[in-house]
């Protein structure tokens, strides 16, 4: 079992323990976001550092609000 620590722009994004170690370059999925493997480093026996660039969200914007007054 190794404890699996997924880190994007420095930031700790996932602490997992899990029995196999991702790949560089493989496809993955945290919390719902696509990302890929970029590197994977061994920082202590049991502790793996992943780093990962996850795709962005993209946030839908509202509709913009018509504040002109209605004539009657």
């Amino acid at each position: 079992m190794f404890v699996i620590q997924f880190f994007e722009n420095n930031t700790l994004v996932l602490s997992q323990l899990v029995n196999n170690i991702p790949a560089v370059d493989e496809n993955i999925k945290i919390k719902g976001r696509k990302g890929k493997v970029l590197s994977v480093k061994e920082a202590d026996r049991n502790v793996i550092h992943v780093h990962v660039a996850l795709e962005k969200v993209v946030k839908k914007q509202l509709l913009l609000k018509d504040d002109k007054k209605k004539r009657r």
